[in-house]
């Protein structure tokens, strides 16, 4: 990994640094504010759900991390905004992906034994040049967790960002997924508009979906519900399967080049996740 180009710099390894630890007894969750304000690991009831970062080391490959102020890629890491052409870093290979969060260190601003609240002044820079504030919130019930995300843009406008998160859950034993439809994929492996039919898996696409998502592993549930529209699916990994709800899709700023976030607005979205156990065997 350490000889990785920059381009692509998602794939270096990524210390979870020092981590918090909320929850209680049936359900706690390990939060790293260094390494991308991600959530290092989920238990429930001594249940791992996560891949963890002593599995795979890879900024992008472990946790659940918060995308922001993209999710998935931007083409070539480039996009016109306001009359102005802008080129992102690419760092996964000829694109950018996934926005910065992910890979820069958090402050906390808030805590408690329950919930957790972090914040990341956006850059201003070639690494995204609109600047703006990051926040997000971790809230710990006993069996559930709710997470918020939300950029609010500085004294100039910005493109609308697209947020999101992004759980590698390890490998469950069955996935309840049934969106209403996918975005086509072209040659460069991008989601393209008009969603039209759901193929057959494994995936690795982005969805419109409006249903609850289910994961079985271990003889537990855990449903997933957000606010969001759009769902990126990828369980091609035998490892892994990630279940991404975002606010867009991948590439938006190309796709939609005239939605913008105007000074001092904000968006924001929320995702739930609640876990259940299956009835013991009579």
């Amino acid at each position: 990994m350490a000889d990785e180009p920059a381009a692509d710099a998602a794939l270096r390894p990524l210390a979870p640094g020092r981590l918090i630890r909320l929850g209680g007894p049936a359900l706690s969750v390990d939060v790293a504010p260094e390494a991308g304000g991600r959530i290092a690991q989920i238990h429930y009831q001594g249940v791992p759900w996560l891949v963890g970062h002593d599995e795979t080391p890879a900024a992008i490959g472990w946790g659940c991390y918060p995308m922001l102020p993209w999710a998935g890629r931007i083409r070539d890491g480039r996009f016109r905004f306001d009359g102005r052409n802008h080129r992102l870093p690419s760092n996964l290979g000829a694109h950018a992906i996934h926005g910065v969060g992910f890979v820069l260190p958090w402050h906390v601003r808030r805590q408690s034994m329950a919930a957790i609240e972090l914040v990341l002044p956006l850059p201003e820079d070639e690494r995204w040049p609109f600047g703006g504030v990051a926040t997000q919130r971790i809230a710990i019930s006993r069996h559930g967790l709710r997470l918020h995300l939300s950029v609010e843009a500085g004294p100039q406008p910005m493109p609308l960002p697209v947020i999101g998160w992004h759980p590698w859950f390890r490998k469950p034993d069955a996935l309840d997924f049934a969106p209403d439809a996918c975005f086509p994929r072209d040659s460069a492996g991008i989601a393209i508009p008009p969603p039209g039919a759901v193929p057959c898996g494994p995936w690795d696409d982005c969805f419109l979906n409006h249903r609850p998502v289910l994961l079985h592993r271990r003889q537990q549930t855990l449903r997933l519900r957000s606010s969001c529209t759009h769902w990126v699916v990828f369980d091609e990994p035998a490892h892994a399967t990630c279940v991404e709800p975002q606010t867009a899709p991948p590439d938006a700023f190309n796709l939609y080049p005239d939605r913008r976030l105007a000074p001092g607005a904000t968006i924001s979205a929320g995702f739930r996740l609640r876990w259940s156990c299956a009835p013991a065997a009579r």
